[in-house]
């Protein structure tokens, strides 16, 4: 072993006495010259004295002169970038007077690991500049800066250059390219690449596939993932994640049968997101089955799996043994300051109890979801951020807004500045519990808003039906030069909807599609048909369906029907309710609206046959719930409730109310109940919804 052995040998045991150990072997076996014993002497002197051992090894290698030796200094500053020490490594860069394209290439993807695409583009002009020529590990690093940074004339000029150049890719460097078309929507362009590809690998593949999930072309991803060649576990994984977050989580369960009849063996990642299509659908016996098998291959430490399963147990209403699996994560083992944390994530375990936090919020147990939150704080664990965005969101979901509050407080009270990311959870919060007040506060506050605020702000504005002052926000932030993503315009499109403004929501769909590359999803053509029907443009509005080929999805359906509803047209109505009936037999909001189409209008005979076709097949509608929080309790109502120990005060309040109402001129429209009954039985049937029991309860 040579003297370059001496630095690969010492590095490879970073605590000191390790370091010493094999610098005096070396010492003793190794036939260096002269001047090079002598410095290890030097060396093993002054690591025991306790020094930086990588300092120390700098220290020398500019004192006998290594850095001359180019192998010696690439060597070294390889040693700092994988330490992630990136200034020292930027300065012995700069130390370094005739370099290689190794010693650019070390120095570009240590930056590029750490994410500094800047620093990296920066760096590779001035490689250029100085005549020297990337490899394909270069490229492949700048590539790859390129697609995080969405920086997609850079990229082409750069694949221009190599064309130009004659530079050959190999396929690491031939999917760092394709990644970046896809990532920049350029899919003709990327689709041409991937067919002329010398040599394309599984991960060609998966990228293709990801990217045309990315863009909700389900119908492409799956001809080219049947089309595979191989699968392995990221295609799989690829696959049925992809499918779950287009909505297609039915199809998404068939592939992970698929993957299990094809014998590809589950990694920690498809266990995760496999519990967590079990709590979409939700699938309390998938999950049941997942959680044994969880316990069989030991993935049981895995404290992200721990986390999903408390998800999973949450999602499917059993509390009990998501407490069970939380267990393992004791809350003392989270504490600030606990260095006895070996055999856990911290972070994965503050996860599972924001998990268990958020469950107990869906499952209507807010009271023990605070006391939850405020034992975690009590206990005086460091809970981060975002479990904190978490418990907000769920908050913002169940309408809880002196719970959302609270963590507010709690979060002004850590010190923790409020970010573009926070402040888009809390003004969700806020304005889905209808406090825009807040919202527009918090939005006013932030100093540099980016995307996922401003999107926050406008689905705020679109909720509360403020359609003008939505529009107003998307104009100010083109204005600020900040791009809009596809949640943007679901909440743009929402705005125009809600307040009827038919040619403005057209012209930002197309917008969406020409300018910004932005293939629509399920939310966007539910907004469109949800537009034009309220227009009134029934005929449209069919027709938008079939000419985009959403006709199986049963939202448009669903929003199709309140339209017709809402004008009247009963006879395209039958004709709406058939089509929903036949894309989701299952799902009760289809009989209620078409129970409701034909209670509007006296069909009392075919509202009966809806329902009895709803029993027969088995489908029931949970009853709507309404709560509202007074001080720590949560008190919760169901339409006709007796349960509360103050009915009585409650409907004699109710029914003076809305006597004085109905001297005003306020009356309900009894065409909204879904039995037949007389008109005065129907009112109260109305007066007595949960949200109104809620209401008076609280004043």
């Amino acid at each position: 072993m040579g003297y370059r052995g001496l630095g690969s040998c010492s590095w490879k045991y970073a605590y000191h006495h390790s370091l010493v150990s094999v610098t005096n072997s070396q010492i003793a076996t190794t036939p260096l010259p002269s001047p090079w014993r002598h410095s290890c002497s030097s060396l093993h002197s002054t690591i025991s004295k306790g020094s930086s051992p990588l300092a120390v090894l700098h220290a020398h290698f500019i004192k006998n002169g290594c850095l001359q030796t180019l192998n010696l200094a690439n060597y070294l500053l390889t040693r700092y970038v994988k330490s992630t020490n990136l200034d020292h490594a930027h300065k012995l860069f700069d130390e370094i007077l005739h370099k290689n394209t190794q010693t650019w290439t070390i120095l570009i993807s240590g930056f590029a690991r750490a994410g500094s695409s800047e620093v990296v583009f920066n760096i590779f002009r001035e490689m250029l500049a100085k005549g020297a020529c990337p490899n394909q590990y270069t490229l492949s690093s700048v590539f790859k800066c390129c697609s995080a940074d969405n920086h997609l004339q850079l990229g082409k000029g750069i694949h221009a250059w190599m064309l130009r150049n004659g530079v050959d890719a190999d396929v690491v460097l031939g999917n760092s390219i394709l990644d970046l078309y896809l990532k920049c929507r350029v899919f003709g362009y990327a689709e041409r690449l991937f067919q002329l590809m010398n040599e394309v690998d599984v991960v060609s593949w998966n990228i293709m596939i990801g990217a045309y999930l990315r863009a909700g072309d389900v119908g492409k991803s799956i001809d080219m993932f049947r089309n595979m060649p191989y699968k392995d576990v990221v295609s799989w994984n690829t696959m049925i994640d992809g499918l779950m977050q287009c909505g297609y989580e039915k199809c998404a369960l068939e592939q992970l049968y698929c993957m299990v009849e094809y014998g590809t063996e589950f990694s920690a990642v498809t266990f995760s997101i496999a519990l967590i299509l079990a709590s979409s659908l939700p699938l309390m016996e998938l999950g049941r089955q997942l959680h044994g098998k969880v316990l069989k291959f030991g993935f049981n430490g895995d404290g992200f799996i721990r986390s999903s399963l408390v998800e999973m147990y949450c999602k499917c209403g059993k509390m009990d043994k998501a407490s069970i699996v939380l267990n393992d994560v004791p809350l003392d083992f989270l504490r600030k300051g606990n260095a006895g944390v070996i055999c856990m994530e911290p972070k994965a375990g503050l996860v599972s109890w924001g998990s268990m936090v958020s469950g107990y919020i869906w499952n209507g147990k807010y009271e023990d979801g605070l006391k939850t939150f405020r034992l975690m704080v009590r206990k005086l664990v460091v809970v981060d951020i975002r479990t904190v965005t978490a418990v907000i969101s769920a908050c913002a979901n169940a309408g809880i807004l002196e719970f959302g509050r609270q963590i507010h407080a709690y979060i002004q009270k850590i010190g923790h500045r409020i970010d573009a990311y926070v402040g888009s959870s809390l003004i969700d919060m806020y304005s889905k519990s209808g406090s825009m007040d807040d919202a527009w506060m918090i939005f006013r506050q932030i100093n540099e808003p980016n995307v996922v605020l401003w999107t926050s702000m406008i689905s705020g504005c679109a909720l509360h039906g403020q359609g003008r002052e939505a529009i107003g926000l998307f104009e100010e932030m083109l204005h600020q030069g900040i791009i809009p993503n596809e949640v943007t315009f679901v909440g743009l499109l929402n705005a125009c909807s809600h307040v009827g403004l038919l040619e403005e929501g057209c012209t930002y769909f197309r917008m969406m599609k020409d300018v910004y590359c932005i293939n629509p999803g399920v939310e966007h053509y539910t907004s469109m048909v949800d537009l034009y029907g309220r227009a009134g443009r029934l005929i449209q509005t069919r027709n938008f369906i079939f000419e985009n080929g959403i006709s199986h999805l049963s939202s448009v359906w669903k929003s199709f029907l309140s339209s017709c509803r809402l004008h009247k047209n009963v006879e395209m109505g039958k004709w709406v309710s058939e089509m929903l009936l036949r894309v989701a037999p299952s799902d009760p909001g289809a009989y209620i609206l078409l129970s409701n189409m034909c209670a509007s209008n006296h069909g009392w005979d075919e509202a009966a046959r809806v329902r009895s076709l709803m029993h027969q097949r088995g489908v029931r509608k949970q009853p709507g719930q309404s709560w509202i929080q007074l001080k720590d309790q949560i008190h919760t109502f169901v339409m006709g409730d007796r349960s509360h120990p103050q009915d009585q005060e409650i409907y004699s309040y109710l029914d003076t109310l809305i006597g004085k109402l109905k001297g005003i001129g306020y009356s309900l429209d009894v065409k909204l109940v879904m039995q037949d009954v007389e008109e005065e039985q129907g009112e109260v049937l109305l007066s007595h919804h949960s949200e109104k029991l809620a209401v008076v309860w609280h004043h």
